[in-house]
């Protein structure tokens, strides 16, 4: 890892050892980036979450490495200090060869590091991108690239068995040379044991309050898609009914006689 990419990533590196908690959110443009950095956000993660809540897609399995090639480029053009990692999305990574060469292509737009889902199955694939000199965030418990073979968004780790084998893939993932792993939709009792049990931090998304770090989708925080929450978010504000209320005054002040826009 070069040194400048170290510097980078030292709110990812130096957290767990400092006790610091890591706050992590998604960006997928130039302004939302810009925001989210002088606001003082730890990492900004270009999720393949843009799938969704950008594209309009069902699911992240339609999400391509041009759609996340074009997004980092955005968002990097917006950030100042922050580090970015971004996502490799589905079907990027089939193989350890395939995955470093589109880890590299998300480094050549900019990314500091790079994300992909899958524990033990995927160890090989962290350590090759690793060896290549790219770190690697990994992603265990739901994931959200297999949710069509899994039927929906469930809950992981809810018996000991489950538990046991999140533990087993965070372990597999840091020995494989992941910095951190992200822990989606984790039992928060199963998340508490696997932070306790590893060395890199643990950023959890829906599993409770004892990981090392949180992330959320950007627009779920910010009410910027209302028309689905997940069940773990409070929105903080109500960007969307803001920007439609803002349009429908506009409309009305075109629509009325003699309006001043």
């Amino acid at each position: 890892m070069s040194e400048p990419m170290t510097n980078r990533l030292a709110p990812l590196l130096t957290a767990k050892p400092n006790g610091r908690k890591v706050a992590m959110l998604t960006a997928y443009d130039y302004p939302m980036a810009r925001l989210l950095d002088e606001a003082g956000v730890d990492v900004l993660l270009v999720g393949d979450s843009l799938g969704m809540v950008v594209l309009g897609y069902p699911d992240t399995t339609l999400v391509t490495m041009d759609d996340m090639l074009h997004h980092t480029r955005a968002v990097v053009r917006g950030r100042v200090s922050a580090p970015v990692v971004a996502d490799l999305p589905f079907a990027s990574y089939e193989t350890p060869e395939q995955a470093v060469v589109n880890a590299r292509r998300l480094v050549e737009a900019g990314a500091n590091a790079v994300k992909l889902e899958g524990g033990s199955a995927k160890a090989a694939h962290i350590a090759a991108i690793v060896g290549a000199g790219i770190p690697v965030v990994a992603h265990i418990g739901m994931l959200p690239q297999h949710v069509r073979e899994e039927g929906g968004y469930k809950i992981k780790g809810k018996t000991p068995e489950d538990a046991q084998r999140l533990l087993e893939d965070a372990k597999a993932v840091e020995a494989a040379g992941a910095i951190a792993v992200v822990l989606e939709l984790v039992k928060p009792e199963a998340a508490c044991a696997i932070g306790a049990a590893v060395g890199i931090p643990t950023i959890g998304i829906g599993s409770g309050p004892d990981c090392d770090g949180q992330v959320l989708v950007t627009h779920d925080l910010v009410g910027m898609f209302p028309w689905f929450t997940p069940k773990f978010v409070k929105p903080l504000s109500a960007a969307g009914e803001t920007i439609r209320s803002a349009a429908a005054e506009f409309i009305l002040r075109v629509h009325g006689a003699g309006a001043q826009v």
